[in-house]
């Protein structure tokens, strides 16, 4: 990872602390409400530049983890959303909705470096992807309509006008204008090229937009300083559930060590500037449901940080490895 990666948990805080300083001067507030969509769509044009459209493809050959998977981020996850919810903030339902978004929208980058760094099948993560990506993007607005429609004014419109400007729009974009390099320099120039140059981007103006955010919604921060807090709660039991969990469905299925390393990184990694981006636009007057996902970048890179760890522990033990073999009938 590069600084900007390695230290993203800070440049977020700081963020926060910054956007909240530049709320305070006269005409900011405004101009920063104004920019964060701005600085979102860019943050996802660098996002989607990166995937080859090959690679959607690529990702139909494989079965039992990416099915597994699947089953996990978009059948399993949204419901127990809906319980944590339910449990721990049913007193705050447009945070409740904020936990929602984070929970259901899985990761479409983070999740590939921490499985690297467990040791996991890198590749096999690399074909998760563009399920992760297409499927959140079709599934998020049922998600949201099903279970949010309760809990807080969700109007249809606002909800497609939010996927179509924050995520359509850079993906379309982003299509065009890889397509157009690679044809004039090739996918190896762009991948060594122009690729590594985007991650720092996605950072800075997803960094941007958090501060932009915090500056136009400093009031209600400063309102409610613990509101926020009340959130990350829920978000550290549902890391706690889906670590034991994958480790329990790879023991099931006999799934090895460098398979159950990314399986478990890909049902625990959350893609929250997703959700984020679609919440500023669905949600122009429950500024806590926005606010609420910025709890995902600062508490999602330590934990994943810890879960490889881990999963590196219990390699290096051999007790996975044990699993194996029982699993496979050797003991």
């Amino acid at each position: 990872m590069g600084v900007l990666e390695r230290y993203q948990t800070v440049l977020v805080i700081l963020a926060v602390l910054g956007g909240l300083a530049a709320g305070r001067v006269s005409g900011v507030p405004a101009l920063a409400e104004s920019l964060i969509l701005v600085f979102l769509m860019v943050m996802f044009f660098g996002a989607f530049a990166r995937i080859s459209p090959s690679s959607l493809w690529d990702a139909f050959g494989n079965r039992r983890v990416v099915g597994t998977s699947l089953a996990v981020n978009f059948v399993w996850n949204p419901l127990l959303a809906v319980a944590l919810g339910a449990l721990f903030l049913r007193d705050q339902p447009a945070l409740w909705v904020g936990l929602l978004m984070l929970i259901v929208t899985p990761c479409t980058d983070w999740y590939l470096v921490f499985t690297d760094i467990a040791g996991g099948d890198v590749p096999l993560a690399t074909s998760l992807l563009p399920y992760n990506l297409v499927l959140q993007l079709l599934l998020l607005p049922v998600y949201l309509y099903a279970f949010a429609g309760a809990l807080v004014s969700l109007p249809l419109d606002l909800l497609v006008e939010s996927v179509l400007l924050v995520l359509v729009v850079p993906l379309v974009a982003a299509t065009v204008v890889r397509r157009g390099l690679v044809g004039r320099k090739g996918e190896s120039w762009f991948d060594g090229a122009v690729a590594p140059r985007l991650a720092p981007v996605q950072i800075l103006f997803l960094c941007l937009a958090i501060a932009a955010m915090f500056a136009s919604q400093g009031e209600v921060v400063v309102e409610e300083p613990g509101v926020l807090a009340l959130i990350a709660v829920p978000v550290l039991v549902f890391y706690v559930i889906n670590f034991l969990l994958g480790l329990g469905i790879g023991r099931a299925l006999g799934f090895s060590y460098e398979e159950v390393a990314c399986f478990d990184c890909t049902i625990l990694s959350r893609n929250s500037p997703t959700a984020l981006a679609i919440a500023v636009v669905a949600f122009p007057d429950e500024p806590l449901i926005p606010l609420a996902l910025v709890i995902g970048p600062l508490l999602e890179l330590p934990l994943l940080s810890l879960v490889s760890q881990l999963l590196l522990a219990i390699r290096n033990r051999g007790w996975w490895s044990n699993v194996e073999r029982s699993a496979t009938g050797l003991d």
